[in-house]
C-alpha cells in the first residue's frame, strides 16, 4: 500500500526534459541581458562611425554578431533536442540528447562569459591603454570564433550603418528613366560585384591576421 520507491524514480527521459527546461530558462534570461549589451554595441558602432573611427565601429559590430550567434546557436540546438526528447524512441537517441545537453551547457557558459556588464562594452570605444588591451583581446578572440560568412555579414551591417550615419541615400530615379537592361545581366553584375567584394574582404582579413594587425587602433 502506498507508493513504492520505484514509483518515484525519475527516468532518463524525465531528467533530459528537466535539464532542457533549465537550459531554456537560462537562455531566456541571458537573451534579455545580452540584448541590452548588443543594443549598446550598435550605438557605439554608430558613434565611432560618426567620429570617423571605422575600425572600432567594426569591432563593436563583430562583438555584437558573435553574441547574437551564440544565442541563436543555443536556441536552435535546444529546439532540436526537445524534438528528440519527446520522441517515442527516446532510448535510441538518449546518447545524442545527453551529448547535446552538454554542448548546450558549454555554450551557455560562453554566453555567460560575454555578460561582463555594460562597463566592458564601453571599453570598445576607450582610448587608454587598458581599453586598447581589451580591444586587442576581443579582436583576437573573435578572430578564432567567427566564420567568413559571419565577417561578411558584419561588413554588410557596417556599410548599412555607415550609410545611415553619413546620411547617404540612394537617389530616387523615376522608373521610366532607368536604363533598360536585361534582368539576367543586372543579376550577373550584382553577383560578380558581391563575389569581388567578399573576396577582397577575406584577403584583407587574412593579411591583417598575418601581420598581427590591431584594427581597433587604426
Amino acid at each position: 500500500m502506498g507508493n513504492t520507491p520505484s514509483s518515484h524514480k525519475i527516468s532518463a527521459q524525465d531528467k533530459a526534459i528537466l535539464d532542457m527546461k533549465t537550459q531554456r530558462d537560462k537562455l531566456h534570461q541571458y537573451q534579455r541581458k545580452i540584448t541590452h549589451l548588443t543594443d549598446r554595441e550598435k550605438a557605439i558602432a554608430k558613434e565611432m562611425l560618426a567620429r570617423g573611427d571605422k575600425a572600432r565601429a567594426l569591432l563593436a559590430l563583430r562583438r555584437k554578431k558573435y553574441q547574437e550567434s551564440l544565442l541563436a546557436q543555443t536556441d536552435s540546438q535546444l529546439e532540436q533536442l526537445e524534438k528528440l526528447t519527446n520522441s517515442v524512441e527516446f532510448a535510441l537517441v538518449q546518447k545524442d540528447v545527453v551529448f547535446g545537453l552538454q554542448q548546450g551547457t558549454n555554450v551557455l557558459k560562453m554566453i555567460h562569459k560575454e555578460m561582463g556588464g555594460i562597463e566592458q562594452v564601453e571599453k570598445l570605444m576607450g582610448e587608454n591603454e587598458e581599453a586598447r588591451a581589451y580591444q586587442r583581446e576581443v579582436s583576437e578572440m573573435l578572430g578564432g570564433q567567427m566564420s567568413n560568412q559571419d565577417e561578411d555579414e558584419v561588413e554588410d551591417e557596417l556599410d548599412a550603418l555607415e550609410a545611415e550615419v553619413t546620411g547617404a541615400r540612394l537617389v530616387d530615379t523615376p522608373v521610366d528613366q532607368l536604363p533598360s537592361l536585361p534582368v539576367d545581366s543586372v543579376s550577373v553584375d550584382l553577383d560578380r560585384d558581391e563575389r569581388i567584394k567578399r573576396k577582397a574582404r577575406a584577403e584583407a582579413r587574412a593579411k591583417a591576421g598575418a601581420q598581427g594587425a590591431e584594427p581597433m587602433l587604426a
